[in-house]
């Protein structure tokens, strides 16, 4: 066990606790929402439905590495909230110059309009966390 591992970087005192807080909601908003659309009526927004289904994964993971704490956890949910935030920004961007392709909205249309933006201030607010938490520690 090497030195990192034997003090866990604790990820949600403080604020952390709020991002697992967010992070839960937007787990049970994204994936009930889509898990609905994909068995009700996946054939009228496939690509929306799916971008929905994968946005709840990632907030499912972000949850569970930022409850585990630990350094590795803490570097899993950086390059996850970088991805996310990526995605959010690449379907927000796709979502106003193509509309037509999203016959529905998904969590991350309109940079997450439709979520009052939690979706792209969400990871936003957790690289900065998970960045001090690094600083924190250290490393």
């Amino acid at each position: 066990m090497t030195a990192v591992e034997e003090k866990p970087v604790r990820l949600i005192s403080g604020p952390g606790l709020l991002l697992v807080w967010f992070y839960g909601v937007m787990v049970v908003g994204a994936l009930s929402r889509s898990a609905y659309q994909i068995a009700t009526e996946f054939d009228r927004a496939p690509l929306a439905y799916s971008l929905s289904a994968v946005a709840g994964v990632v907030y499912a993971f972000i949850t569970y590495t930022l409850v585990r704490g630990g350094e590795r956890a803490r570097r899993a949910a950086s390059v996850c909230c970088a991805a996310e935030l990526a995605g959010v920004l690449l379907v927000g961007t796709w979502t106003l110059v193509d509309r037509s392709a999203f016959p529905d909205a998904t969590v991350w249309s309109d940079y997450g309009m439709g979520y009052v933006f939690i979706p792209v201030l969400l990871p936003l607010s957790a690289l900065y966390w998970l960045r001090r938490a690094r600083d924190r520690r250290g490393a």
